[in-house]
Formats: structure tokens, C-alpha cells, sequence
């Protein structure tokens, strides 16, 4: 089910995506136990970051990153050309793991850092006056959306646009209108079994080929629910546009991939020296260093000195 099929409405020069993620979703879910809020949040990003990780033509990775000042501080997705996902969210809705050994972060392996809410259990209020739950807005406050693209070739590209928008969904529309001038529209949902996706977007010779196309084709599908997101994607399109002429083009795969690493985090402790190294084991009985992303966790005794900085020979005269 992990796929993502792309589409043309060949009469109007309207294109779009459909992502529909289970178990790629699901063992990115296993790997920390998030509130549902938090959860879903996330799972919207993985699908919208695999649409657009889709268009990827060479080797490389995008990375989107939203920060904020509420419950959700930080949520981060990323897809390679191959359309590997991986991701993480730091929220205050769920309780946060003690540590019991001194820890270090690389930014390596750990996301850009903004202001945290305290750490322990928070309790996230729906708006009281209907009732409904919390929007993309409520959970993540002010703050802002970055994307890195990282190609094989040159310095990665970033950009920075606030998160403007009350849902997700506005968010990246907010986005991708402002970077690409063309106009776009999306619709998520996300839960514990499926994080689904449906993208639109007006290519620039769409009202010579008819003035009322792109008003149609977003009105008809603005009436997709949640559950219809979960179709498979030949039954969306026929039941959101049955009166469409619409190529769909082949599925592509998707994965969740986040194979441990032990080999890199060893070159990271190599650059940090051995009297580095050294201190941090001076106060605890081992160094344990996390993988935020991946939730990854890797622990090394004194042993990892001499491992790492083998001792010099003496010289005999």
C-alpha cells in the first residue's frame, strides 16, 4: 500500500499526486510512542513530503522541518530520490523517556534545535468553543517552515516561509504557491494505520485550455473525506472525477528507512578526540548517543577508547 501514483488531466493541463502510506506509516509510528495529535501531525508531513520527494529527478534528499512555539516543537521529514522516508516529532504531549546515561546529540543525527516545552506530561486542550480537535495551528503555535534540498552536486539549497495556515494542508499550499507561482491544493489525514495525501496543482497553460477547468476540478475535489483519501487511487479519481479525462501513470514505492549506523556515529566520536571522549566516560559508565530520527539509540562502555585510539607502542633502545 506504500505507493504514490502521479496523474494529468489531459484535456486541462492540471496535474497531481496520490500517496497512500500503511506500513512504511506504521514502523515509522513503532518506533516512539506519540500522542495521537502528534502522531497525526506527522503523518500528514510524511505524505506531503513524499509528494513532493516524488519529483526528485537525480540523487538527493528533501528535508522539511516546522518549528513552533506550541506542543509540537519540532516536526522533521525526509525523502531521498528513491522515496526512503524518515522522520520525527518533539512534542510535549507525550512523556518524555529519562535518561539514565550522559547523552550527546550530533547534528548529524539530530534535527535543528528550537525552544522546547518542558520536559514530563502536558495536557493539550481541543478549542473549548466547538468542541473539534486540534488544528495544525493549535498544536504547532508561531514558527516557521524550512526546506533543505541536498543534491550530490553544491551547497544544499534552504529556504525558510512561516507556518501560515491553520492546517497542514494550508501550510504547504501557502508553500508551494509561494515557491513555484502556480496555484495548489491539498487535502490530508493521517491516523495510527495510514497517512494519505491527495495533490493538485494548475500548470500555467490551464485556463487557455479551459477558463472553468480549475475550478471545477478543485471544487469536486474538495469533497473528498478522510476515509476516501485511503482509496486506492484509480477508485478516488473515478469517484471524485468521473466526467475526467485522466492519465494515471504507474505506482512507485515507498519505504520507511532507517538502517542503524554504528559505523558513522564511531567517525563522530573519532573527530571529538580521545581526551573528549575520555571526559564524557569520566562521569557516567558509558556515552549513549541518540538518533532523533531515527530513534536509534548507541551505547559505548570505556572499552571504545582503546578501540577508537589505539595506544602507542613503546619504543625499546
Amino acid at each position: 500500500m506504500d505507493t504514490i501514483h502521479r496523474f494529468l488531466f489531459e484535456d486541462l493541463d492540471i496535474h497531481g499526486g496520490i500517496v497512500r502510506l500503511g506500513p512504511a506509516w506504521r514502523s515509522m509510528c513503532n518506533v516512539r510512542h506519540y500522542a495521537p495529535a502528534t502522531r497525526n501531525l506527522l503523518g500528514e508531513l510524511a505524505a506531503v513530503t513524499t509528494l513532493i520527494g516524488s519529483h526528485l529527478k537525480t540523487p538527493g534528499r528533501v528535508r522539511f522541518q516546522l518549528q513552533g512555539t506550541g506542543p509540537v516543537s519540532l516536526l522533521v521529514m525526509d525523502c531521498d530520490e528513491q522515496l526512503r522516508l524518515r522522520g520525527m516529532a518533539r512534542s510535549s504531549l507525550e512523556e518524555a523517556a529519562p535518561f539514565l546515561t550522559k547523552e550527546i546529540r550530533s547534528e548529524a543525527f539530530s534535527p535543528g534545535r528550537s525552544a522546547e516545552s518542558p520536559r514530563g506530561v502536558s495536557t493539550f486542550l481541543a478549542p473549548a468553543a466547538t468542541g473539534a480537535p486540534p488544528t495544525a495551528k493549535d498544536l504547532l503555535g508561531d514558527g516557521q517552515l524550512m526546506l533543505t534540498l541536498q543534491t550530490a552536486k553544491g551547497e544544499p539549497y534552504q529556504s525558510l516561509v512561516p507556518n501560515d495556515g491553520d492546517t497542514m494542508a494550508q501550510i504547504f499550499e501557502h508553500y508551494l504557491t509561494q515557491s513555484e507561482q502556480l496555484a495548489s491544493r491539498l487535502w490530508l489525514a493521517a491516523d495510527g494505520e495510514t497517512a494519505c495525501g491527495l495533490f493538485l496543482q494548475k500548470l500555467p497553460d490551464a485556463d487557455l485550455r479551459d477558463i472553468d477547468g480549475w475550478n471545477r476540478i478543485e471544487q469536486l475535489a474538495s469533497t473528498v473525506t478522510a476515509s476516501e483519501l485511503a482509496l486506492p487511487a484509480e477508485t478516488l479519481l473515478t469517484r471524485l472525477f468521473n466526467q475526467e479525462n485522466i492519465r494515471l501513470y504507474p505506482a512507485r514505492n515507498v519505504t520507511w528507512h532507517c538502517p542503524r549506523d554504528e559505523e558513522k556515529i564511531r567517525n563522530l566520536l573519532l573527530t571529538m578526540g580521545r581526551d573528549e571522549v575520555a571526559d564524557m566516560l569520566e562521569d557516567a559508565q558509558e556515552i549513549a548517543i541518540s538518533d532523533e530520527i531515527c530513534g536509534h539509540e548507541y551505547r559505548f562502555g570505556p572499552e571504545i577508547i582503546d578501540e577508537l585510539f589505539p595506544p602507542t607502542g613503546r619504543s625499546l633502545h
